[in-house]
């Protein structure tokens, strides 16, 4: 379910949302980043996620995010839990009234893609990078970095 644009706001305001962050890495063991369109987080390299909707459980939020990042469904049996992660950010999506803050649920899936077929609502390029690359770019996040450290 979603919520109305000015609840929406209360709530990041006032509350952590929970979102599940996905690691994708294909088979030469790259991983799959994306340049984020939006806030938080914007102008940087990030890897595919999203929150989890009211009413929504793990295998539903999974199979969505999978659709709407990736163009693809996966259930969430075909990934590795890696553990439960914060980010913090001092803007939101709607400016820097207020922070925000996530408490994420990372896994990691090995995949495949073709990066000219994914969507391009949240992020505007795709990229695979060597884990070496990632930890020592500057334009990817310092959270994203977290998944490999």
């Amino acid at each position: 379910m979603k919520l109305e644009l000015e609840t929406f706001k209360t709530v990041v305001a006032s509350t952590p949302l929970v979102s599940i962050d996905l690691i994708i890495k294909n088979k030469q063991g790259q991983v799959l980043l994306g340049e984020r369109t939006n806030r938080p987080a914007k102008g940087y390299w990030f890897v595919p996620g999203g929150r989890i909707l009211k009413d929504e459980n793990f295998e539903q939020a999974f199979l969505r995010l999978t659709s709407v990042e990736l163009g693809q469904e996966y259930s969430i049996a075909s990934a590795t839990f890696l553990g439960p992660y914060q980010h913090f950010y001092t803007d939101n999506f709607s400016g820097t009234d207020f922070s925000t803050h996530y408490v994420v649920l990372g896994y990691e899936l090995t995949v495949d893609i073709d990066i000219n077929d994914l969507p391009v609502e949240q992020h505007g390029a795709y990229q695979w990078w060597s884990v070496e690359e990632l930890l020592n770019s500057e334009v990817v996040h310092q959270h994203t970095k977290d998944y490999f450290l």
